[in-house]
């Protein structure tokens, strides 16, 4: 059995180990590509805490920010995780998505206590500055890395997409989902998804492959990895 992985080949990392467990062997296409900008304006001054909505954005802040004992608060806890893996001390994860990142920070800090910077990339999921913005918090939002769509599937992939060995496939974003959809379509390989599951992190992701026709798609009970990974898990049980 084989699982398609969308993301970053730094972020599957932690999927590899689990899938196998489900029997799974991973395959790591990355629709995005990650480039960090080395001229994005970091500013430190005041600031309270980090905010991180992807590893990348705190895997791109960590290059620069020499300091490790500012607080950073991650959209989740894969991001949590690469934070404290770089070193950074007080790490909270807010477990879901961005709306669920704004609640925790509302609920936790004083607007009055400093300015929050924000690591995003250039294309932003979700509103997070303007929804704590009007809870009265400053948000600097310091765009330092940039995520470059694939152009075209890899021979690989393509192959074994062709030839109906990929049993499923894992979507983390709307961006890489629709990035796939794009990709496979200029393939010609839209057919090969009849006999694919979907699993998204959540019902928009799902969303964004609906053009295509799937064996099934599964959205995770929560936005997170391993809702994520348990989902895949139930599927494979009912199969067995």
């Amino acid at each position: 059995m084989k699982a398609l992985l969308t993301r970053p080949a730094e972020d599957c990392e932690g999927l590899i180990g689990p899938l196998a467990a489900l029997g799974y062997q991973a395959v790591i296409e990355p629709l995005l590509e990650i480039r960090f900008l080395d001229d994005a304006v970091i500013d430190p001054s005041g600031v309270q805490g980090i905010l991180v909505t992807s590893a990348n954005g705190i895997r791109a802040v960590a290059r620069r920010w020499l300091e490790r004992d500012c607080p950073v608060w991650a959209v989740g806890e894969s991001s949590a995780a690469t934070a404290r893996a770089l070193g950074f001390t007080t790490v909270t994860s807010a477990g879901g998505d961005v709306e669920t990142l704004a609640d925790l920070v509302r609920a936790r800090l004083d607007p009055a206590a400093g300015a929050l910077l924000h690591a995003a990339g250039t294309v932003l999921a979700g509103d997070l500055s303007g929804r704590l913005a009007a809870a009265g918090f400053t948000v600097r939002r310091a765009r330092v890395y940039e995520a470059n769509a694939a152009q075209a599937l890899s021979p690989e992939t393509a192959e074994l997409l062709r030839a109906g060995c990929i049993d499923c496939v894992l979507f983390f974003s709307p961006r890489t989902a629709a990035t796939f959809v794009r990709l496979v379509g200029a393939a010609g390989l839209g057919p090969a998804c009849q006999r694919i599951g979907a699993f998204g992190l959540s019902a928009a992701v799902l969303g964004e492959i609906a053009g295509l026709t799937w064996e099934r798609t599964v959205a995770a009970a929560q936005p997170t990895r391993h809702a994520l990974l348990a989902a895949v898990a139930a599927q494979r049980t009912r199969l067995t």
